[in-house]
Parts: C-alpha cells; structure tokens; sequence
C-alpha cells in the first residue's frame, strides 16, 4: 500500500482539480453565452415575450431565433458547468481523504519499524 497507491490517489486528485477547472469556465460561457443572448433578443426584437426573465419571439427574425439559440446555450452550459464543477469537487474531496488515509497507515508503519 505503499508508493504507488499514493501516486495514484495524487493522479486522480490533480485530474479533478482539473476538471472542475473546466467545469468552472463552462459556467463562464454559459453566462457569456446568456447574456449574450438575451441582450441581443432585447435590443434587436420590438415586444418579446418572456419565459421567466428569457425574453423570446418566434418569427421569421433571424435575431430572435439566434438570441432564444444562444439563451438556451447559455442556460445549458451554466447548469452543466455547475453540475459537473459539484461532481468532480466531491470526488477530488473523496481522493484527498482516502489518500489522508494512507499517509496515516504509512507513518503508523514507520513508526511501528522505528
């Protein structure tokens, strides 16, 4: 239980650390990506109307089909971002404790040989 379970528990924290990195700029282009849209429904359609605070209009337009696209993107995105940014957190979370584990076992070894 020694070198290489500790060099792999690491390996796996970096790479979650990682990934909820990448989760957290999905968030960021959700948000872009929202913004965008509903700035663009906003300004460049005469009277929308609006689902909860997503404003849209279904016609020929092609700004409010690209703004309502971009909206969902965005909202898509974001809460992906969140989702998987709690996913891998808990699992980097779960590889910190279980390598706290063997960093205990192994000086309980060590002392035990001194």
């Amino acid at each position: 239980m020694g070198l290489g379970i500790r060099d792999y528990l690491h390996e796996k924290a970096e790479e979650s650390r990682h990934n909820e990195t990448i989760s957290y700029l999905m968030i960021v282009i959700g948000s872009i990506f929202l913004v965008g849209g509903v700035l663009e429904t906003v300004l460049k359609v005469e009277e929308p109307s609006w689902f909860l605070f997503i404003p849209f209009q279904f016609s020929t337009d092609l700004y409010s089909l690209l703004g309502l696209s971009f909206a969902i993107i965005g909202l898509t995105f974001f809460f992906l971002g969140m989702g998987l940014s709690i996913h891998y957190g808990m699992g980097r979370s779960w590889h910190m404790s279980e390598l706290r584990k063997v960093q205990q076992i192994e000086e309980k070894r060590l002392k035990k040989h001194r």
